[in-house]
């Protein structure tokens, strides 16, 4: 790998990391030593890159530093195509017309030489053969996420009962066939899905929730872990 390669590669490394990351985990990635990764680190930082941290601790690339956006990878470039070739077989209209603008964004400011990776993709996602039929506006959905913003839903579950939940929602999932909108259910107060297919009404509503959907979303990741490991404890103690 060449040095100004090498170097690129660090500062993407340490702004994927949301911790620390080790000179010895930089190494292993690149395929280099240790004491190169210290040298490049220390001619970054005497390039001015914001990077803080110390041998045997880590290190950390402050928020705010960013490179030139065309300096992508062929690898890179497919790996940005084939994502929004996927949220264009799979997402809502304003996903998809979203995702198809992005590629057509990349390939013309990509340099030539990679731009048969956009116009003639050796990737390609598998179409989606089932439309998910949203009953909800998806677009303002994810505004109201965006803004941590309350919803009235009235929804049908599996027996075709019908409810009404003001929700706090933090995420959306999309599946193949369906799609869930994840939230903090008022009524329940317990996280909850809702199915988008199966909901009669929305109502968005202007009033704040009181959390961050960055804390709920946290939140959920931790309910569902333990959820897992609670399921995984019973099988284990149904099959002694």
């Amino acid at each position: 790998m060449r040095r100004a390669d090498r170097l690129f590669q660090i500062i993407q490394i340490l702004r994927r990391g949301a911790r620390p990351v080790t000179a010895d985990a930089i190494a292993e990635e690149l395929e280099t030593s240790r004491r190169t990764v210290y040298r490049d680190i220390a001619d970054l930082i005497g390039q001015r890159a914001p990077i803080r941290g110390e041998a045997g601790v880590g290190y950390i690339l402050e928020d705010g530093y960013d490179l030139p956006p065309l300096m992508l990878t062929p690898e890179e470039v497919e790996a940005a195509v084939l994502g929004a070739q996927m949220v264009a077989a799979r997402g809502d209209p304003a996903l998809r017309r979203a995702a198809e603008d992005l590629i057509a964004k990349i390939g013309a400011v990509i340099p030539e030489q990679l731009r048969p990776l956009v116009v003639e993709p050796a990737t390609r996602a598998a179409p989606s053969w089932k439309a998910v039929a949203d009953n909800i506006d998806m677009a303002s959905v994810r505004r109201a996420i965006r803004g941590g913003l309350k919803i009235r839903l009235t929804y049908r579950d599996e027996r075709e009962r019908a409810s009404t939940r003001t929700v706090w929602p933090f995420a959306v999932g999309y599946y193949e066939t369906t799609r869930l909108v994840m939230c903090w259910c008022e009524l329940r107060t317990d996280f909850r899905s809702f199915r988008t297919d199966r909901v009669s009404a929305a109502e968005f509503l202007d009033e704040r929730y009181p959390d961050r959907p960055a804390s709920l979303r946290a939140r959920w990741r931790r309910h569902q872990q333990e959820h897992w490991e609670r399921m995984s404890r019973r099988r284990t103690q149904a099959a002694e």
